[in-house]
């Protein structure tokens, strides 16, 4: 790869937010206590091609890195991996060689998280983080990326004390939805009154049959465009890029939980072809359905 198409970040539609040094110096010095572990860097990078990060001498930082589409590679102390779409890596603190890089042809989409702190060690130990953990697959993480925003928002309001506070009380729930994806489906409803959680309730009560965004923009009275542009700036992706990870969300969850035919479980998600379900399923997930049963067991 040509060093004049390697990208650090500059991607249409990213994300990015980098605390100040001396931001984190004086919270860490005032409020020790609370800030035994902290978010350096935060971003989304959207179809980020040509992305490309090396770092000789390893990081200081956790990188949480998740893949919501593409894919892409990473060269951790001579070994590499590959990371496909609703896959999750944290790479913890090291001091060993890494190189991470979105995929020529299919370049990854992926929101990310740096952080560290004076108990990082004692927390990547506690629970069990190490370089050769390797990706994890995942079903589509909805609530980290609430949070995700959630946090991201917090920060673009300032650094004041309870701000850093409360981004970095919220990593600790980002990082369990994913070491803990089981306890962290969402049974419960948004608020009706705003138009992206009513299109997503909406979503979830019909995910057995196909819906279209003339319909859901039509049912708040706005524009396609509109109503695209509202639901793509609240979730990070076009609205039906969204229903189909609601479907494929609840598939993982079929699949993982009971011993249905793949041709059943294409059925309740409204496939009538359970070979177009099984290519749908695979490219947004990473693996056929058959294989995300064997994986998802295996490491039950």
């Amino acid at each position: 790869m040509s060093n004049s198409f390697k990208k650090r970040d500059g991607f249409i539609g990213e994300k990015l937010i980098t605390v100040p040094l001396k931001v984190l110096e004086d919270v860490k010095k005032n409020e020790p206590a609370l800030f035994s572990v902290y978010i350096t860097q935060i971003g989304y990078f959207p179809k980020a091609g040509f992305h490309y990060r090396e770092r000789r001498k390893g990081c200081s930082d956790n990188i949480l890195i998740y893949c919501l589409q593409g894919k892409g590679h990473y060269i951790l102390d001579d070994k590499r991996y590959e990371v496909n779409s609703n896959q999750y890596i944290i790479i913890p603190a090291t001091d060993k060689y890494m190189r991470y890089w979105a995929d020529k042809d299919d370049p990854w989409t992926i929101y990310w998280v740096h952080y560290t702190g004076s108990g990082i060690s004692g927390f990547n130990q506690a629970l069990n983080l190490g370089i050769t953990n390797g990706p994890v697959l995942i079903p589509f993480n909805e609530k980290a990326l609430e949070i995700w925003q959630f946090i991201y928002q917090t920060l673009e309001k300032g650094y004041s004390i309870e701000n850093m506070c409360n981004a970095s009380f919220c990593l600790y729930h980002l990082i369990a939805t994913f070491l803990f994806p089981q306890k962290n489906i969402q049974s419960g409803r948004a608020d009706d009154g705003d138009i992206i959680a009513k299109t997503i309730n909406n979503m979830r009560d019909n995910i057995n049959k196909k819906l279209t965004v003339e319909a859901m923009a039509s049912s708040h009275n706005l524009s396609v465009s509109h109503f695209s542009t509202l639901f793509r700036k609240a979730t990070g992706m076009p609205p039906i890029d969204y229903f189909i990870h609601i479907k494929m969300q609840k598939a993982c969850q079929l699949l993982y939980g009971n011993i249905s035919k793949i041709r059943d479980v294409a059925t309740d998600l409204g496939y009538d072809d359970p070979y177009y379900f099984s290519r749908i399923f695979k490219k947004y997930i990473g693996s056929s359905p058959e294989q995300y049963r064997l994986n998802i067991k295996a490491s039950a």
